[in-house]
Order: C-alpha cells, then sequence, then structure tokens
C-alpha cells in the first residue's frame, strides 16, 4: 500500500475500484486502431480526439460496467495507459481535488 501527501494510506488501484478516472481525459487518436467513427470528434483543424458526452465521460465509456466498449480498438494512447502507473495516480489525484 502507498501513502498520499497527507500519509492516508491508499489501496492499490485494481479493476474493483479504478473508477475508470482515464475515461475522463482528453484522449487525441494519433494512430488508426480502428476505433469506430461514431466515437471520434474531429476539430476544425482536422485533429481527431475521443469524443466525450456532455458530462465528461467518454462516449466509449460503458456506464453500466465502468468499462471500454471498444477495448480491442482503443486508441493507442489508452493502450499505453497503465492503471495504477504515476500518470493515473495523477489523473485521480487531480479528479478527486475537483469533484464537488
Amino acid at each position: 500500500m502507498k501513502t498520499n501527501a497527507t500519509n492516508a494510506v491508499e489501496e492499490p488501484i485494481t479493476c474493483s475500484n479504478c473508477e475508470a478516472i482515464c475515461c475522463r481525459m482528453e484522449v487525441m487518436i494519433i494512430t488508426d486502431t480502428g476505433v469506430p467513427d461514431r466515437f471520434i470528434k474531429t476539430d476544425k483543424w482536422g485533429g481527431e480526439t475521443m469524443n466525450r458526452l456532455d458530462d465528461g465521460w467518454c462516449a466509449a465509456l460503458n456506464r453500466n460496467t465502468m468499462m471500454c466498449s471498444i477495448y480491442e480498438s482503443r486508441p493507442l494512447i489508452c493502450r499505453e495507459f497503465a492503471m495504477g502507473e504515476s500518470e493515473c495516480i495523477d489523473a485521480r489525484h487531480d479528479y478527486f481535488k475537483t469533484k464537488p
């Protein structure tokens, strides 16, 4: 177990407590992995990102399971984002700091 900045003990991040916080981050499409067009948002310059719904969550997130509905064709950035690694922990801290 790890401790946070206030020395509180933090549980290790696992599939059962992940909460898919990374699915609230902006995800750029930089390679073709087969993401269905309905999940891609294109900006006025032609840049592509994963579409997010009005509440900020990725449109490909299954809200019942909190798992990716296009896991096999998810973007490269999602494939490289590792649960429990430093980027994941930073994203979780940022999310919970600003969560009402």
